[in-house]
């Protein structure tokens, strides 16, 4: 029969030169394929005419089988349904239907009595068990009670509120019984190591018994709590008041530099036979404090750990294991900031010889490990050598909290008054040149005084920038950043803190614009004298002269604002003359004097302040600008008279020669100043030419005194005009001062006449 499951490939049935033809058939290829098609199943239906006729017999007997095999299920299926018809026309049918509801029921309550009996046997059971730890407990047996409560915590589901509901009420007094068991052999097992383990304060020192008493119970063994606490689960809970209290009493001490101690331990040799054990804190009275090298502390440290792992936790790795999580974490941060942190390097140069502490740093870990107080294979509580590793990190964290600590401090605590040695001087003198505080100005040939603050705040950055030069890229970068924000302090603080101060006449302003411009000159200079030393990570982010401009910035704004200052202080010294009106009255001429007396006063102050201080040419530029400023506004006042008296014109010219004698001192000191030539200043160009007011004011005094033919020939030939008078202010002075008449008439007209 094979042949029938085999099926038909159509592609065979063609000739074989039209299988890779991919064209449609033709008619007589179609012809030629039906009739291939029906031969084949003229084949087909012959041999399985024939298998059946080979195996009629058995076909024969097959389906005999299965007839008869009808004709009994169809014969059995007929009685059936007559016995059925039968009983259910029968009396006995009622009964036996009752007598089976009847047994079902029975069998119900058979049931639930069998699990009500069950329930009832479990919670003797359980009650039993219950009993039995306190019986256990009393007898001295704590790992066999132990292990009781730990099965009746999964018997009672004691951690499985979900599934509670439909509980029966017994399950939860079971519970609380169960409750008040699990914390009495609790608080017996946490009492029992805090009589087994004790410091005593009278002796300094921890004393460790194997066997002793609690609570009328003899004969407990240090393992057996031990073991018991493990099984219950509560072995951080009973081990954590002894850790506490080698941290305190032992650990904290041994790492305390301060007060170096010693160990010593005394037991008996024997393990099985040791009935105590005692570690005795003795004062190290010969150490003193720099002797305390690292390699003595991890010594003591590690007396203590195997003190711990060989009679508290007896040698039990999962037990050393549980001491340590409790212990390590404020151990390692006590000897981090009692020994690594203090002897973390100060100098970057100095970070190699490091290597020797965190070498004994993992030394001590893997001792550690060894009495598995910590991990071996968790990194996260290598907690030393994760220290040790950066001390690179550590070291320039420290070093870059310092130097800035140490820019605040000096820039908090500014001093902003002039060196005695200075008072009187000018800082050209040669005698000045070795004193800090007399700087050079990197770019501009010149000198000037800083504060002590821009000082030192300058040499700490200098210092910082040499440790740069010998440091790994890391540490080099950080504490590049730590110069660029010690002097971005100064820039920050120094205009805020001194806010009041630069709103008068006081040094403390000079004093910030000379270390505003010394700060950016020197800042200028540190590419050119550091550059070359950095590292090449640090060549490529370096950069100081963004920093410069601001500051040069903020020294023309604090100097320029002085100035103004200064100004408006002249200003309302002269608006004290009312305009010098009326001075032939002595009243006025008194109240006119007293102005140009505060004026000489206020300029004397000025030079005073600005002199020894202030670079030679801004010195110069400065009062050259003030000095202006106040013989402007001095002039222009005179001028702005409409009558004058005969009178009043001689004491007009004696303020100013007053003014002017008074002041020749200090501008005598302004001409002997020669700058140095630049592109737009001249080092000899003539005082007058700097303040123009000057030459005016000076004509003016003997303005006054001429007679009118004189003031004529001095505008027709330029005089007047290149003393800087106008021909409105010669004509109304005129005016003022000659009454009318034809020679005035006749001056005013050839004055009108001159043109320049």
């Amino acid at each position: 029969m094979d042949v029938l499951f085999k099926s038909i490939n159509v592609r065979d049935l063609l000739p074989s030169h039209d299988l890779e033809d991919s064209s449609p058939l033709s008619a007589p290829d179609l012809r030629l394929l039906i009739d291939r098609l029906d031969a084949h199943s003229h084949q087909i239906k012959s041999k399985v005419q024939r298998y059946i006729q080979s195996h009629y017999s058995d076909f024969s007997d097959l389906l005999s089988l299965s007839a008869a095999s009808v004709s009994q299920s169809n014969a059995l299926s007929s009685q059936l349904d007559a016995v059925l018809s039968f009983l259910s026309h029968h009396p006995i049918y009622d009964e036996i239907k009752n007598t089976l509801s009847e047994i079902r029921v029975t069998a119900a309550e058979l049931e639930t009595k069998k699990a009500q009996a069950s329930i009832v046997r479990i919670i003797v059971k359980l009650t039993e068990k219950l009993d039995s730890v306190k019986e256990s407990v009393k007898g001295g047996r704590l790992v066999e009670a132990a292990k009781t409560i730990r099965d009746l915590k999964v018997a009672l589901r004691v951690d499985m509120e979900e599934e509670r509901e439909n509980e029966i009420v017994v399950y939860e007094l079971l519970r609380k019984e169960w409750l008040d068991c699990f914390e009495e052999i609790q608080e017996l097992l946490v009492k029992f190591m805090e009589n087994v383990v004790r410091y005593e304060p009278e002796f300094s020192r921890i004393r460790v018994v194997r066997c002793c008493s609690v609570s009328r119970i003899n004969g407990i063994e240090l393992h057996m709590v031990l073991e018991a606490m493990d099984v219950l689960g509560i072995l951080d809970y009973g081990l954590a008041k002894i850790a506490d209290l080698f941290t305190k009493h032992v650990i904290s001490p041994a790492v305390n530099l301060a007060a170096p101690i010693l160990f010593i331990v005394e037991s008996n040799d024997d393990l099985d036979q040791k009935s105590e054990a005692i570690l005795k804190i003795v004062p190290c009275l010969a150490s003193k404090i720099e002797d305390m090298n690292g390699e003595t502390l991890f010594s003591r440290m590690t007396e203590v750990v195997k003190f711990i792992y060989e009679f508290v936790c007896l040698r039990n790795g999962s037990w050393m294991r549980c001491f340590g999580r409790l212990t390590w974490p404020r151990m390692s941060d006590l000897i981090i900031s009692n020994f690594l942190c203090k002897v973390v390097p100060d100098d970057a140069s100095k970070l190699a010889d490091f290597q020797r502490i965190r070498s004994i740093s993992a030394e001590f870990e893997t001792v550690l490990k060894e009495t598995m107080f910590i991990s071996a294979s968790d990194e996260n509580d290598e907690r030393l050598s994760k220290f040790a590793d950066n001390v690179e990190v550590h070291f320039v964290l420290r070093k870059k909290t310092e130097i800035l600590a140490k820019a605040r401090k000096l820039i908090l605590q500014s001093d902003f008054n002039l060196p005695q040695e200075l008072k009187n001087k000018k800082p050209g003198v040669s005698n000045d040149r070795d004193m800090d505080r007399v700087v050079d100005l990197l770019f501009l040939s010149e000198k000037c005084v800083v504060s002590e603050a821009a000082s030192q705040l300058m040499k700490l950055v200098h210092h910082t920038l040499q440790d740069v030069c010998l440091s790994s890229p890391r540490v080099a970068l950080e504490l590049y950043h730590a110069a660029r924000d010690a002097l971005l302090l100064y820039e920050g603080v120094i205009p805020v803190k001194l806010e009041r101060q630069l709103d008068s006449i006081n040094q403390v302003a000079v004093f910030v614009h000379n270390d505003c411009l010394y700060l950016s000159q020197e800042i200028l200079g540190l590419s050119f004298e550091y550059r070359p030393h950095f590292s090449s990570v640090i060549k490529d982010r370096a950069v100081f002269l963004d920093m410069a401009p601001r500051l040069q910035l903020l020294a023309a704004e604090i100097l320029q604002r002085h100035v103004q200052i200064v100004i408006f202080n002249l200003k309302e010294a002269v608006d004290g003359a009312d305009g010098f009106q009326n001075t032939h009255q002595m009243q006025q001429y008194e109240s006119a004097k007293l102005s140009i007396d505060q004026v000489v006063f206020i300029l004397e102050k000025v030079r005073l302040i600005w002199e020894p201080l202030l670079m030679p040419s801004v010195y110069k530029r400065s009062m050259c600008t003030v000095l202006e400023s106040v013989f402007s506004r001095i002039s222009q006042d005179i001028l702005l008279l409409d009558d004058i008296a005969a009178e009043e014109t001689l004491q007009l010219q004696r303020l100013i020669q007053l003014l002017l004698e008074n002041l020749s001192s200090l501008l005598e000191s302004l001409n002997a100043i020669k700058v140095r030539q630049t592109s737009d200043e001249n080092g000899t160009r003539p005082l007058d030419e700097r303040i123009p007011s000057l030459r005016k004011v000076r004509k003016l005094a003997d303005f006054l005194d001429m007679p009118l033919k004189s003031i004529t020939q001095s505008w027709e030939s330029g005089e007047l005009f290149s003393c800087g008078f106008v021909l409105s202010e010669v004509v109304d002075f005129i005016k003022a001062v000659f009454t009318d008449s034809p020679l005035r008439k006749d001056c005013l007209w050839r004055i009108q006449s001159t043109n320049f």
